[in-house]
C-alpha cells in the first residue's frame, strides 16, 4: 500500500506517530514561513504542515502544490495548536518529512467543495469531479448501505438472488421499450428489460420460492426528477403466500432500512384502499406527513345560485390551517399556480375563519352567514384557518386540489424531508380506459390478478374490477408497487382477452409464459421498490440523479461520454440498418 494510513482517521490517540498519507490537494495556505495543505480522499481531511526553517526545499515545493494535485506525505502526527473542531481530524496535523507528487492536475472547471459554483450541466460533464465532492459521495455510500441493508434483510429470510436477462424480448404494455439489433439474427431485436417480471415468474415456476434481484431497468419514456432511462430496482417474488403475507414481508424490509440506514423509527404502516386515497387525497401517492383532507361540498354548496358549483360535477376543499392571515397577493398567486397549464383549474374559491369568529368568503354574495357557518363546521376550522375550494368534474378536480394541497404543505412548511411517513395504497382498478386506443390496458400489467370476487365483473363492468395489487408510498413518492399474480393459463387468456389481445398475439408475445403455467405455477405475487427513489428520500433530495454514479440529462443524455451517439457506417451494415432521418 502507498499509504499507512487514510485522511479521515488521526486523531490525538496517533500523536508521535510516523504515517504516510495520499489524497487530492484539497486547498493551500501560505503563511510566508510556513505552508499548510489540506489533503482529501473519501474518508475524510487531514492538515499537512511544512517549515520554512525545517526544510526549504520541501516548503517551496508544497507551495508548488495546485488544486487536486495526487500527492504522497510522509511525517509525524502532531497535536494542532490552532484545533478545528468541525473536522474528524481537526485535533492533529502531519509535520511533513518527504512530499512526492503522483500526478499533477489541470485546474479543475468547478471548485470542488460541498458548495460548488459549477451548474448541473458543468457537473454533469465532468461527473468523475463531481463524485469527488462530500455531498455527492455521501449518497454513493448511503445507497451501498441500503443495498447491503436489503441483501441481509432478504437472505436472512431465505430468498435467493438470481440475476436475469439483460437482452429479452419485446412485449407491448407498459413503457416504450429499448431495443438491441441482433446481427447474427438479421433484423430482429432483443429489447432492455423494463422489469423481470415474466422471469420472476418464471423462477416461481421453477420452484424458486423466494427471489430477490436489485436489478437495472430501461424505459424509453420522457424525463423528470425521478425518471432515469436506466434505473434500478428491488425486485422480488414469493410462492405460497397471499396479499398479506407480502405486505408483512415488505413492510418489514422498509423499516429495516429505516432504522438500520437512518437510524429512524418508522411505525407500523397504515393501509388505505386506492378509492379512499383518491376521494381523500386526490392521488394514489398521498403526502400523509400532513393532515389537509379533501371535504366533499355538494349538499351544502348546490342550489344557491352560484353557477360555478351548481354546474360543477364535484366541490371540494382543504383546510390550510392558519393561512387565514393570507395576503390578496398570496392568494391570486395560489390562482395563478392552479390554473397554470399542468394543472388547469378555472378558479379558486376561499373563506377565512377571522379572529372575531366570523367567516368571510370571496362569494358572500351568493352564501349567506348561516351558509358559511356550515363550511367552516364542515371543515372542522378554528380561528385564523383559510378554506381553500374548487369546482369541476370528479376526476380533474381532485387532481387539481392534489396539487393544490402539496403547493399549500410546501408553503406552511409541512413537508419537512427529515419527517417520514409511510403507507399501502391497496386495491387499485385492474384495467384503465385509454381514450386514444379506446380500449383498456392494465393499470400495473397484464399478469396482475383481479380480486376473485370482481372476476366476473370482467365481462359486464371492468372498470370496477379490482385488482389484488398495492404500493406502498412515502412522503407522497410511490417507493414501490406489486401484486398477486395469476397463475393460471385459463385466466391469464381472460385478462389477455379484455386487453384486447387476440389469442394468437397473446401467444406469439406471451405464449412461453401460458405454457409454463401448464406445468404446475404454484400461487405467487411479488413486489418492486424503486431503489433510487428510496435512496433520495432518504437523502432528503428531490432528484434521483444525485443517487446514481453516472446519470442522465433530463435529454436522456451522459454528457460526459456524449451518449447516445452515431456509430459509423461500418457497424450498420454489419446490423443491416438503415437509418431515415
Amino acid at each position: 500500500m502507498l499509504r499507512t494510513v487514510t485522511c479521515g482517521a488521526l486523531t490525538l490517540n496517533n500523536l508521535g506517530e510516523s504515517v504516510t498519507l495520499c489524497g487530492w490537494v484539497q486547498k493551500s495556505r501560505d503563511l510566508g514561513g510556513m505552508t499548510f495543505i489540506d489533503i482529501r480522499d473519501r474518508y475524510g481531511i487531514t492538515q499537512l504542515v511544512f517549515n520554512m526553517d525545517d526544510n526549504r526545499e520541501l516548503c517551496e515545493a508544497a507551495r508548488a502544490l495546485g488544486r487536486e494535485f495526487v500527492i504522497k506525505a510522509i511525517g509525524t502526527v502532531v497535536e494542532r495548536s490552532n484545533k478545528n473542531p468541525k473536522m474528524s481530524t481537526g485535533d492533529v496535523e502531519i509535520k511533513i518529512t518527504a512530499l512526492e507528487i503522483l500526478n499533477a492536475a489541470k485546474l479543475p472547471p468547478f471548485l470542488i467543495d460541498d458548495e460548488t459554483d459549477g451548474g448541473d450541466e458543468l457537473r454533469m460533464k465532468y461527473r468523475y469531479l463531481d463524485l469527488r465532492r462530500n455531498p455527492v459521495r455521501n449518497n454513493l455510500v448511503l445507497r451501498h448501505k441500503m443495498a447491503q441493508s436489503v441483501r441481509r434483510y432478504l437472505d436472512a429470510l431465505d430468498f435467493i438472488e438470481v440475476e436475469t436477462p439483460v437482452l429479452i424480448k419485446s412485449t407491448p404494455e407498459g413503457a416504450r421499450d429499448f431495443v438491441v439489433p441482433s446481427r447474427m439474427n438479421a433484423g430482429e431485436f432483443y429489447a432492455l428489460p423494463q422489469s423481470p417480471q415474466t422471469f420472476k415468474q418464471l423462477l416461481m415456476v421453477s420452484g424458486f420460492d423466494r427471489y430477490f434481484q436489485i436489478v437495472k431497468c430501461f424505459r424509453d419514456e420522457d424525463l423528470r426528477a425521478d425518471r432515469q432511462p436506466e434505473f434500478t430496482q428491488i425486485d422480488c417474488e414469493m410462492s405460497f403466500i397471499e396479499q398479506e403475507d407480502i405486505l408483512n414481508t415488505f413492510e418489514g424490509l422498509i423499516r429495516t432500512l429505516f432504522k438500520e440506514v437512518r437510524n429512524y423509527d418508522l411505525p407500523e404502516v397504515p393501509r388505505m384502499q386506492y378509492a379512499d386515497a383518491m376521494r381523500l387525497y386526490g392521488s394514489d401517492k398521498p403526502d400523509t406527513r400532513f393532515d389537509m383532507q379533501f371535504v366533499e361540498l355538494n349538499e351544502l354548496v348546490k342550489g344557491k345560485g352560484f353557477p360555478v358549483f351548481d354546474n360543477a360535477e364535484l366541490v371540494v376543499g382543504i383546510n390550510a390551517k392558519g393561512a387565514a392571515s393570507y395576503t390578496r397577493k398570496q392568494l391570486d398567486e395560489l390562482t395563478d399556480f392552479i390554473k397554470r397549464p399542468q394543472i388547469g383549474a378555472t378558479g379558486l374559491i376561499y373563506a377565512r375563519h377571522n379572529d372575531d369568529g366570523t367567516i368571510k368568503s370571496s362569494v358572500d354574495k351568493f352564501f349567506n352567514e348561516e351558509d358559511l357557518k356550515q363550511w367552516s363546521e364542515a371543515f372542522a376550522t378554528e380561528k385564523g384557518d383559510l378554506i381553500l375550494i374548487l369546482a369541476g368534474s370528479t376526476d380533474k378536480v381532485r387532481k387539481q386540489l392534489n396539487e393544490l394541497r402539496l403547493e399549500m404543505g410546501n408553503r406552511l412548511g409541512l413537508r419537512d424531508k427529515n419527517k417520514f411517513a409511510a403507507l399501502w395504497v391497496l386495491d387499485f382498478p385492474l384495467l384503465e380506459w385509454d381514450e386514444e386506443t379506446e380500449r383498456y390496458h392494465a393499470m400495473h400489467h397484464p399478469f396482475t390478478s383481479p380480486k376473485p370476487e370482481d372476476i366476473a365483473l370482467l365481462d359486464t363492468d371492468p372498470k370496477n374490477v379490482r385488482a389484488n395489487a398495492y404500493d406502498m408510498v412515502v412522503n407522497g413518492t410511490e417507493i414501490g408497487g406489486g401484486s398477486i399474480r395469476i397463475h393460471d393459463r385459463a385466466l391469464q387468456a381472460l385478462m389477455f382477452k379484455h386487453l384486447g389481445f387476440s389469442a394468437e398475439e397473446a401467444q406469439k408475445q406471451f405464449g412461453f409464459l401460458m405454457d409454463a403455467f401448464e406445468f404446475g405455477a404454484p400461487p405467487h405475487g411479488g413486489i418492486a421498490f424503486g431503489f433510487d427513489r428510496l435512496t433520495s428520500i432518504f437523502a432528503g433530495l428531490d432528484s434521483i440523479r444525485d443517487v446514481i454514479a453516472f446519470p442522465k440529462n433530463n435529454s436522456g443524455r451522459d454528457v460526459m461520454i456524449d451518449s447516445p451517439s452515431t456509430i459509423d457506417d461500418k457497424q450498420l451494415k454489419e446490423l443491416k440498418i438503415k437509418t431515415d432521418l
